[in-house]
């Protein structure tokens, strides 16, 4: 049977269950001393969730007091209120959860606080380059209260979202939203500042990337959908090569999925938004279906989908032009829409070598407005080297590993599905902007979750890990213990 069997019930026959009911009560009790929750005393890891909440606060402390004695040379004024502040919304957080989902998983609220953490810090490190470049804003202040609006976000999540399987009801109005969300950007002027990807919707100084959001909403839509036709998608009409091919009639799912994402890539030319979406389906049709075709189909797909848009798109083709040739910008004679940002950020990573310049020695800023966002990688990169980014992505890692985890131990199949689509658009995006940053694939103009400058992404992935953590709540808490029948 799969791990992420998504049965509801498991039946069985009649011998076992003969010899089931001849086991003794001595083999009961040694099942029960096994087991990792129990009905009496269950424990719940929030002591163990405060005191790695105590790490995920003090390590962001010490860098924040380590780019301030490199760059000035004493400690940073702000540092105390920096870390009471954010230990103060750390603390909120993990009260909320002892008092509304005490069973959740201990990691995923430390994990989050200490991304957002590193992330505040780095921009900060960046504001204080500003002074060198003519078109850079000050960021870290804005960052901080879209921050402490997105713990808001989560807590309100963790006490109004009783019960994850609620969201099973809208199943079909998520998908509505969603779409509402997705088409919104192209009915809106871009900006300069967009440099050609239609994602944001502008209203006056406020901005909104709806993308962020539309990415949890279509994970619910594709659960609820999947859970109901997830027997009529796994059925095969014929087997190929040693591959099951689906009939005609359940190919329409998918395709209408990839003509959705090739639209936003040819009305939006967002790159980032169209893998994710069409990523995430696939992967959520794989793990509902087990049918290795339709990892085989949405590859196909989206390949020939990219190779058509990328040569008649011109945003798309002179962004994949700039990932054939990143230094194609530093020729005497550059390219028409050839960037340095791509180059800059290799040489960063080359500059930081194993170990790194060091937090605040770097000189990443030369990266200009991106630094902030797309490419704070290349920062972090450079002042803490390739030690510093592994630890990095094991941290994203262990995010996803957590997810997933909790998606094994779910007992409903929406909440399965659910939490693999989360972990799933969580991996996914992860993916895009380091493999756009590092060279791997197109840059694709995504945010790095919890890192990078941008009020909608760290709200989005906030309200995600909340979700997540409903679904871990329910799925660890103990059940009642079976009452025993009197004996004569």
């Amino acid at each position: 049977m799969s791990t992420f069997d998504l049965s509801s019930s498991h039946t069985t026959n009649g011998r076992r269950g003969a010899s089931a009911r001849r086991a003794g009560s001595g083999m009961r009790s040694r099942r029960r001393e096994n087991t990792t929750i129990t009905p009496q005393g269950a424990p719940n890891r929030r002591n163990t969730e405060l005191t790695l909440l105590a790490f995920a606060v003090l390590l962001p402390m010490l860098a924040y007091a380590n780019v301030g004695l490199a760059m000035d040379r004493k400690l940073p004024t702000g540092m105390l209120a920096y870390g009471a502040g954010m230990g103060a919304l750390a603390l909120v957080a993990h009260l909320v959860m002892r008092r509304f989902a005490p069973y959740a998983d201990p990691l995923l609220l430390p994990l989050a606080t200490l991304l957002n953490g590193l992330g505040l810090v780095m921009i900060w490190r960046l504001d204080k380059a500003g002074k060198l470049l003519a078109n850079n804003f000050p960021a870290a202040k804005n960052q901080l209260m879209w921050s402490g609006l997105a713990i808001a976000g989560f807590i309100g999540v963790i006490v109004l979202l009783k019960d994850h399987r609620i969201l099973q009801r809208y199943t079909y109005i998520s998908m509505a939203v969603a779409l509402v969300l997705l088409a919104a950007p192209a009915f809106f002027p871009a900006r300069k500042e967009d440099y050609g990807a239609k994602i944001w919707i502008h209203l006056g100084s406020f901005s909104l990337q709806p993308g962020e959001f539309a990415k949890i909403i279509l994970a619910v839509f594709f659960a609820g959908y999947l859970m109901v036709k997830r027997d009529a998608l796994a059925l095969a009409s014929r087997r190929f090569m040693g591959i099951y091919l689906p009939r005609g009639r359940d190919l329409g799912p998918i395709i209408v999925v990839w003509l959705l994402s090739i639209l936003i890539l040819v009305f939006e030319t967002d790159l980032g938004s169209s893998f994710l979406f069409f990523g995430l389906f696939v992967v959520m049709l794989y793990v509902a279906t087990e049918r290795t075709s339709w990892i085989v189909f949405g590859l196909l797909m989206s390949v020939g989908g990219a190779a058509v848009v990328a040569t008649s798109e011109q945003h798309v083709k002179t962004r994949i032009d700039a990932w054939l040739n990143p230094m194609a910008a530093f020729r005497t004679k550059p390219p028409a829409g050839s960037t340095e940002q791509i180059g800059q950020t290799l040489m960063a990573f080359g500059s930081g070598g194993v170990t790194g310049s060091g937090l605040g020695q770097g000189r990443s800023w030369l990266i200009q407005f991106a630094a902030k966002s797309d490419f704070i990688l290349g920062s972090f990169g450079e002042e803490l080297g390739l030690t510093g980014m592994m630890a990095l992505f094991l941290l994203y890692a262990l995010v996803v590993q957590r997810g997933l985890r909790t998606a094994v131990a779910a007992r409903d199949p929406f909440g399965k599905l659910l939490a693999v689509g989360l972990s799933s658009a969580f991996a996914l995006q992860v993916f895009v902007v380091a493999g756009g940053v590092t060279g791997l694939i197109p840059l694709t103009g995504m945010t790095m979750p919890f890192l990078a400058q941008g009020g909608s992404s760290v709200v989005a992935n906030w309200v995600l890990i909340a979700i997540l953590l409903k679904i871990s709540d329910s799925a660890r808490r103990p059940s009642a213990e079976p009452v025993q029948a009197a004996q004569a």
